[in-house]
Protein backbone atom coordinates (compact mmCIF):
# COMPACT_ATOMS: atom_id res chain seq x y z
CA UNK A 1 0.00 0.00 0.00
CA UNK A 2 1.42 3.40 -1.01
CA UNK A 3 2.14 5.30 2.22
CA UNK A 4 2.45 8.64 0.39
CA UNK A 5 -1.36 8.80 0.10
CA UNK A 6 -1.71 8.56 3.89
CA UNK A 7 -4.74 10.02 5.64
CA UNK A 8 -4.70 10.79 9.38
CA UNK A 9 -8.10 10.93 11.05
CA UNK A 10 -8.62 12.18 14.58
CA UNK A 11 -11.84 10.96 16.15
CA UNK A 12 -13.81 13.05 18.60
CA UNK A 13 -14.09 12.35 22.29
CA UNK A 14 -17.52 10.74 22.19
CA UNK A 15 -18.34 7.07 22.65
CA UNK A 16 -18.20 4.43 19.90
CA UNK A 17 -21.99 4.51 19.74
CA UNK A 18 -21.75 8.15 18.64
CA UNK A 19 -19.17 7.40 15.93
CA UNK A 20 -20.46 4.25 14.25
CA UNK A 21 -20.91 5.91 10.87
CA UNK A 22 -17.43 7.43 10.71
CA UNK A 23 -15.84 4.18 11.95
CA UNK A 24 -17.58 2.38 9.08
CA UNK A 25 -16.20 5.01 6.69
CA UNK A 26 -12.68 4.60 8.07
CA UNK A 27 -12.83 0.84 7.62
CA UNK A 28 -14.04 1.27 4.02
CA UNK A 29 -11.36 3.87 3.17
CA UNK A 30 -8.64 1.72 4.75
CA UNK A 31 -9.26 -0.97 2.13
CA UNK A 32 -7.88 1.29 -0.59
CA UNK A 33 -5.50 3.73 1.13
CA UNK A 34 -3.30 3.89 4.25
CA UNK A 35 -5.04 5.34 7.31
CA UNK A 36 -3.86 6.29 10.78
CA UNK A 37 -6.51 6.90 13.44
CA UNK A 38 -5.94 9.04 16.52
CA UNK A 39 -8.54 9.21 19.27
CA UNK A 40 -9.35 11.35 22.24
CA UNK A 41 -11.53 10.22 25.09
CA UNK A 42 -12.17 13.31 27.15
CA UNK A 43 -15.73 12.37 28.03
CA UNK A 44 -14.69 8.98 29.40
CA UNK A 45 -11.67 10.42 31.22
CA UNK A 46 -13.78 13.07 32.93
CA UNK A 47 -16.34 10.44 33.90
CA UNK A 48 -13.71 8.18 35.47
CA UNK A 49 -11.95 11.05 37.23
CA UNK A 50 -15.30 11.99 38.76
CA UNK A 51 -15.93 8.44 39.91
CA UNK A 52 -12.55 8.40 41.64
CA UNK A 53 -12.90 11.86 43.14
CA UNK A 54 -10.08 13.41 41.10
CA UNK A 55 -10.82 17.03 40.13
CA UNK A 56 -10.96 18.04 36.45
CA UNK A 57 -9.47 21.37 35.41
CA UNK A 58 -8.90 22.87 31.95
CA UNK A 59 -6.70 25.77 30.84
CA UNK A 60 -6.60 27.05 27.25
CA UNK A 61 -8.70 24.06 26.20
CA UNK A 62 -6.18 21.55 27.65
CA UNK A 63 -6.74 19.24 30.61
CA UNK A 64 -4.33 20.05 33.45
CA UNK A 65 -3.07 16.61 34.48
CA UNK A 66 -1.54 16.02 37.92
CA UNK A 67 0.02 12.81 39.27
CA UNK A 68 -3.34 11.38 40.32
CA UNK A 69 -5.00 12.23 37.02
CA UNK A 70 -2.30 10.84 34.72
CA UNK A 71 -2.84 7.31 36.03
CA UNK A 72 -6.53 7.54 35.22
CA UNK A 73 -5.90 9.20 31.86
CA UNK A 74 -3.46 6.48 30.80
CA UNK A 75 -5.73 3.66 31.95
CA UNK A 76 -8.80 5.05 30.21
CA UNK A 77 -7.20 6.18 26.94
CA UNK A 78 -4.80 3.29 26.31
CA UNK A 79 -7.08 0.73 27.93
CA UNK A 80 -10.83 1.19 27.65
CA UNK A 81 -11.08 3.69 24.78
CA UNK A 82 -8.31 2.35 22.54
CA UNK A 83 -9.36 -1.27 22.92
CA UNK A 84 -12.99 -0.47 22.20
CA UNK A 85 -12.16 1.47 19.05
CA UNK A 86 -9.79 -1.22 17.77
CA UNK A 87 -12.52 -3.82 18.29
CA UNK A 88 -15.08 -1.61 16.52
CA UNK A 89 -12.82 -1.17 13.49
CA UNK A 90 -11.86 -4.83 13.32
CA UNK A 91 -15.48 -5.94 13.32
CA UNK A 92 -15.95 -3.62 10.33
CA UNK A 93 -13.16 -5.33 8.43
CA UNK A 94 -10.21 -3.04 9.19
CA UNK A 95 -7.01 -4.71 10.41
CA UNK A 96 -6.70 -2.26 13.29
CA UNK A 97 -3.80 -2.31 15.78
CA UNK A 98 -3.93 -0.37 19.05
CA UNK A 99 -0.97 1.55 20.41
CA UNK A 100 -0.07 4.83 22.08
CA UNK A 101 2.64 7.39 21.49
CA UNK A 102 4.67 5.59 24.16
CA UNK A 103 4.89 2.34 22.16
CA UNK A 104 8.15 2.09 20.26
CA UNK A 105 8.92 5.67 21.28
CA UNK A 106 6.50 6.68 18.52
CA UNK A 107 6.01 10.26 19.71
CA UNK A 108 8.80 12.52 20.92
CA UNK A 109 7.27 15.06 23.30
CA UNK A 110 8.19 17.96 25.55
CA UNK A 111 6.44 18.87 28.80
CA UNK A 112 4.09 21.87 28.66
CA UNK A 113 4.96 24.27 31.50
CA UNK A 114 2.29 24.84 34.14
CA UNK A 115 -0.04 22.01 33.14
CA UNK A 116 1.37 19.07 35.08
CA UNK A 117 1.87 15.84 33.15
CA UNK A 118 0.91 17.36 29.81
CA UNK A 119 3.22 17.41 26.79
CA UNK A 120 3.27 18.49 23.15
CA UNK A 121 4.57 16.52 20.17
CA UNK A 122 7.89 17.71 18.74
CA UNK A 123 8.85 14.74 16.56
CA UNK A 124 7.73 11.32 15.32
CA UNK A 125 9.76 8.11 15.15
CA UNK A 126 7.92 6.66 12.19
CA UNK A 127 9.45 3.19 11.78
CA UNK A 128 6.72 1.43 13.80
CA UNK A 129 3.88 3.20 11.96
CA UNK A 130 5.53 2.59 8.58
CA UNK A 131 5.85 -1.13 9.29
CA UNK A 132 2.19 -1.38 10.20
CA UNK A 133 1.04 0.63 7.18
CA UNK A 134 3.15 -1.34 4.70
CA UNK A 135 1.60 -4.49 6.14
CA UNK A 136 -1.89 -3.08 5.44
CA UNK A 137 -2.80 -2.46 9.07
CA UNK A 138 -4.60 0.53 10.59
CA UNK A 139 -2.76 2.02 13.59
CA UNK A 140 -5.11 3.39 16.24
CA UNK A 141 -3.13 5.76 18.45
CA UNK A 142 -3.97 6.82 22.01
CA UNK A 143 -2.73 10.35 22.89
CA UNK A 144 0.02 9.51 25.38
CA UNK A 145 3.76 10.12 25.03
CA UNK A 146 7.00 10.14 26.97
CA UNK A 147 8.46 13.54 27.80
CA UNK A 148 12.16 14.36 27.77
CA UNK A 149 12.60 12.65 31.17
CA UNK A 150 10.84 9.44 30.12
CA UNK A 151 7.66 10.25 32.07
CA UNK A 152 4.28 9.27 30.62
CA UNK A 153 2.29 12.40 29.75
CA UNK A 154 -1.14 13.29 28.48
CA UNK A 155 -1.12 14.89 25.02
CA UNK A 156 -4.01 16.66 23.35
CA UNK A 157 -5.31 14.29 20.66
CA UNK A 158 -5.45 17.03 18.02
CA UNK A 159 -1.77 17.73 18.69
CA UNK A 160 -0.97 14.01 18.31
CA UNK A 161 -2.87 13.84 15.02
CA UNK A 162 -1.11 16.95 13.71
CA UNK A 163 2.29 15.63 14.83
CA UNK A 164 1.71 12.36 13.02
CA UNK A 165 0.46 14.16 9.91
CA UNK A 166 3.63 16.28 9.90
CA UNK A 167 6.00 13.46 10.68
CA UNK A 168 4.48 11.07 8.17
CA UNK A 169 3.88 13.63 5.42
CA UNK A 170 0.16 12.86 5.31
CA UNK A 171 -1.84 13.87 2.27
CA UNK A 172 -4.64 15.08 4.51
CA UNK A 173 -5.53 15.42 8.18
CA UNK A 174 -9.18 15.27 9.23
CA UNK A 175 -10.04 16.46 12.73
CA UNK A 176 -13.49 15.19 13.68
CA UNK A 177 -15.40 17.20 16.24
CA UNK A 178 -18.98 17.78 17.42
CA UNK A 179 -19.48 21.10 15.63
CA UNK A 180 -19.71 22.11 11.98
CA UNK A 181 -16.13 23.35 11.75
CA UNK A 182 -15.01 26.84 12.80
CA UNK A 183 -17.86 29.30 13.27
CA UNK A 184 -17.81 33.07 12.90
CA UNK A 185 -19.18 35.55 15.46
CA UNK A 186 -22.72 34.99 14.15
CA UNK A 187 -22.45 31.22 14.39
CA UNK A 188 -22.03 30.69 10.65
CA UNK A 189 -19.53 28.18 9.33
CA UNK A 190 -16.25 29.47 7.91
CA UNK A 191 -15.56 27.17 4.97
CA UNK A 192 -11.83 27.85 4.63
CA UNK A 193 -9.02 29.66 6.40
CA UNK A 194 -5.46 30.44 5.46
CA UNK A 195 -2.92 30.18 8.26
CA UNK A 196 -2.53 33.96 8.68
CA UNK A 197 -6.25 34.37 9.35
CA UNK A 198 -6.38 32.06 12.36
CA UNK A 199 -4.63 33.93 15.20
CA UNK A 200 -6.62 37.18 14.72
CA UNK A 201 -9.81 35.13 15.12
CA UNK A 202 -8.40 33.57 18.28
CA UNK A 203 -7.41 36.99 19.61
CA UNK A 204 -10.86 38.53 19.10
CA UNK A 205 -12.65 35.53 20.60
CA UNK A 206 -14.31 34.34 17.39
CA UNK A 207 -12.55 31.00 17.77
CA UNK A 208 -13.56 29.84 21.24
CA UNK A 209 -11.44 28.05 23.83
CA UNK A 210 -12.49 24.52 22.88
CA UNK A 211 -11.66 25.06 19.20
CA UNK A 212 -8.30 26.77 19.79
CA UNK A 213 -6.25 23.55 20.20
CA UNK A 214 -7.79 22.19 17.00
CA UNK A 215 -6.99 25.19 14.81
CA UNK A 216 -3.50 25.56 16.25
CA UNK A 217 -2.87 21.87 15.66
CA UNK A 218 -4.12 22.33 12.10
CA UNK A 219 -1.68 25.21 11.63
CA UNK A 220 1.22 23.11 12.87
CA UNK A 221 0.29 20.33 10.45
CA UNK A 222 0.35 22.54 7.35
CA UNK A 223 3.33 24.68 8.38
CA UNK A 224 6.07 24.56 5.79
CA UNK A 225 4.08 22.20 3.61
CA UNK A 226 4.84 19.26 5.90
CA UNK A 227 1.29 17.96 5.43
CA UNK A 228 -1.53 18.72 3.02
CA UNK A 229 -4.70 20.55 3.98
CA UNK A 230 -6.55 19.98 7.25
CA UNK A 231 -10.32 19.68 7.54
CA UNK A 232 -12.14 20.26 10.83
CA UNK A 233 -15.54 18.60 10.41
CA UNK A 234 -18.56 17.34 12.31
CA UNK A 235 -18.02 13.62 12.75
CA UNK A 236 -21.75 12.97 13.02
CA UNK A 237 -22.56 14.53 9.63
CA UNK A 238 -23.60 12.12 6.86
CA UNK A 239 -20.58 10.79 4.91
CA UNK A 240 -18.37 13.14 6.96
CA UNK A 241 -15.06 11.47 6.11
CA UNK A 242 -15.85 10.88 2.44
CA UNK A 243 -16.84 14.52 1.99
CA UNK A 244 -13.79 15.82 3.88
CA UNK A 245 -11.48 13.77 1.65
CA UNK A 246 -13.22 14.64 -1.59
CA UNK A 247 -13.10 18.41 -1.10
CA UNK A 248 -16.86 18.66 -0.66
CA UNK A 249 -18.29 21.65 1.21
CA UNK A 250 -18.06 20.29 4.73
CA UNK A 251 -16.49 21.74 7.87
CA UNK A 252 -13.60 24.21 7.74
CA UNK A 253 -10.54 23.62 5.59
CA UNK A 254 -7.25 25.10 6.88
CA UNK A 255 -4.33 25.46 4.51
CA UNK A 256 -0.96 27.19 4.38
CA UNK A 257 -0.93 30.83 3.31
CA UNK A 258 -1.40 31.21 -0.44
CA UNK A 259 -2.53 27.62 -0.92
CA UNK A 260 -6.23 28.34 -1.48
CA UNK A 261 -5.64 29.35 -5.08
CA UNK A 262 -3.74 26.16 -5.93
CA UNK A 263 -5.33 23.45 -3.77
CA UNK A 264 -8.24 21.93 -5.78
CA UNK A 265 -9.85 20.79 -2.54
CA UNK A 266 -9.91 24.34 -1.21
CA UNK A 267 -10.81 26.49 -4.22
CA UNK A 268 -13.64 28.26 -2.42
CA UNK A 269 -13.10 31.85 -1.37
CA UNK A 270 -11.59 32.11 2.12
CA UNK A 271 -14.18 32.91 4.78
CA UNK A 272 -16.99 32.15 2.31
CA UNK A 273 -20.24 31.56 4.18
CA UNK A 274 -22.88 28.96 3.52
Amino acid sequence: MEVSSLIVVKLGGTTVAGQEAVLTEIAAQARTRPMVVVHGGGVQVTEWLGRLGVPTHFEDGLRVTDAAAIEVVAAVLRGAVNTTLVAALRIRGADAVGLSGVDGGLLVAERTPGKGFVATVVDVRRSLIDALLVDGRVPVVAPLALDETGTVCNVNADDVAAGLARGLGAERLVLMTDSDGVLDAEGRRITSLQAAEVEPLVADGTIGTGMVPKVRSALSAVAGGSAGSVVIADGSAPRALERALSGDDVGTRIVADGQLSTDPAAMRTSRDRR
